[in-house]
């Protein structure tokens, strides 16, 4: 029997909930790790707001909701964060609470700081996981390479094994009835690192539905020309369409959008219910970061465009005149017209 820890961080006060969707999609891998263990779940949740959080994980089935609040986890660092979550688990073994298996959704930040909990504990490590099974006693995790094309499977060897899992892999589980108990943890040693410390964190401030939360994306490439061109006409669509706006890598290293709306291998992963490509290719690198969306729609005057050999819908115009069109169909639809 091997226990599951389900660790959320850094905490996020979003649109609606304290903790993502994306963040939560880490107790579906959780949970079917504690099936295939015949373990128990506990959920730990590192920054501040924590007790706020809580409230948004108690109802899943977890044994105990720790929440691990310190003034170096205020603003978001690698070397802190890593360094919490280490002191938690060698705490959790103090205590004789062992882990079998660490999870938590893949991120920006756990891509950071999770490899450097790894290295410091000397655990083995699997990242962007998009499937696990069970091969006897062992349990065996798929993963996502080479830009998402193929698939390896690993086996981890160690009596705790971390891994990060894609949230667009795995469905947020159903609540229970009983709720877990919540009890605060406190890291006495200092977690920041001694020559680094936090200056700013800039972002765009933005009414439009966050794009790793969204049900609807638009997205756009080089093929809409820039800031002065189609760029508006695709957010247009998005705000008619109550959608989160996206980006290819090419649109944010041009300036044309800012960092955070990229999407794909090196940007965000999203899976939403649509998601609407204009203009853009469809490169491999971008795929990686959509190719769970439900259902795609492109348009694009490039018949042989790869964003078509992934696209549910495909439309073959010319955005500026096609995107347009579609807006002001959308409108007349709403309006009942």
């Amino acid at each position: 029997m091997q226990n599951t820890l389900a660790v959320i961080a850094p905490l996020t006060t979003g649109r609606g909930n304290a903790v993502s969707k994306a963040a939560l999609s880490v107790l579906g891998i959780a949970c079917r790790a504690v099936e295939a263990s015949d373990g128990e779940l506990d959920i730990v949740l590192l920054g501040p707001g924590g007790e706020t959080a809580a409230a948004d994980v108690v109802s899943f089935g977890a044994r105990s909701v720790y929440t691990v609040d310190h003034d170096d986890l205020k603003e978001y660092t690698a070397e802190a964060y890593a360094r919490a979550l280490e002191e938690f688990l060698r705490l959790s073994n103090s205590e004789g609470r062992s882990y079998g298996f660490v999870c938590t959704a893949t991120s920006s930040a756990t891509r950071e700081f999770l490899p450097r909990v790894a290295a410091a504990l000397d655990f083995p490590m699997a990242s962007d996981v998009v499937g696990m099974s069970t091969d006897g006693d062992d349990v065996l995790f798929t993963r996502a390479v080479f830009v998402g094309n193929l698939h390896a499977t690993v086996r981890l060897n160690g009596p705790t094994v971390l891994v990060t899992c894609r949230p667009s892999a795995f469905d947020i589980p159903e609540p229970v009835s009983e709720s877990s108990r919540v009890a605060p943890v406190e890291l006495k040693s200092s977690l920041a690192h001694a020559r680094k410390r936090f200056m700013k964190l800039e972002s765009t401030p933005s009414s439009r539905p966050d794009l790793s939360e969204a049900d609807v994306v638009v997205s756009v490439g080089r093929g809409t020309k820039g800031p002065d061109q189609g760029i508006p006409l695709a957010a247009q669509l998005a705000d008619v369409m109550g959608a989160a706006l996206g980006a290819t890598r090419a649109v944010v290293d041009a300036g044309w959008l800012p960092n955070e709306l990229q999407v794909g291998q090196t940007g965000k992963i999203v899976a939403p219910q649509l998601y609407v490509a204009l203009g853009l290719s469809g490169a491999i690198q971008h795929l990686a970061g959509m190719r769970s969306s439900k259902t795609v729609v492109a348009i694009n005057k490039d018949v042989e465009a790869p964003i078509f050999e992934v696209a549910d819908l495909g439309l073959v115009a010319d955005l500026f005149e096609a995107v347009p069109a579609l807006t002001q169909a959308i409108e007349a639809r709403q309006s009942g017209g």
